[in-house]
């Protein structure tokens, strides 16, 4: 299952958050919780992070510092969680800390093949920004203007 779309829900006063109902089904054997490089929670399904492990961090030396380093920010900063029977995960500290979420409104986004939990007004300002960019991102990607 593809993860599309945006989402506003909130987290109770437990830290945890009703995953939007689409996806249920698509979580129910578990869920990874990540910390994202930019200020959010991952939420993959168990199998999709461990193609994650197994293509990002599968590539790095592990004898590098760079790869030592980049395997510790990934598995140090993520934990294995279930749905309950109401379709709710719970949210760790650590993570509610470095995505800035609080009891209230966030934001769920549809990533391909995670979802994102993100701050309400951390998203607001980032999805700004990828409006402002995503003409420049596009041609960047496509080998720069009139070509293709």
């Amino acid at each position: 299952m593809a993860f599309r779309g945006h989402y506003e829900h909130s987290l109770d006063s437990k830290d945890r958050l009703t995953v939007p109902a689409r996806f249920r089904k698509a979580l129910a054997d578990g869920v990874v919780l990540s910390a994202g490089l930019d200020p959010c929670v991952e939420v993959y399904p168990t199998n999709e992070y461990a193609r994650f492990e197994e293509q990002v961090l599968g590539e790095l030396n592990p004898l590098s510092r760079s790869g030592r380093m980049m395997r510790r920010r990934f598995h140090g900063r993520s934990h294995d969680e279930m749905l309950d029977s109401s379709g709710r995960v719970r949210i760790p500290k650590h993570l509610l800390d470095h995505a800035k979420l609080e009891e209230g409104p966030c934001v769920v986004i549809g990533v391909a093949d995670h979802l994102e939990i993100w701050n309400t007004g951390a998203w607001n300002a980032h999805d700004a920004e990828i409006d402002e960019t995503a003409t420049e991102i596009a041609e960047e990607l496509a080998g720069g203007p009139g070509t293709g």
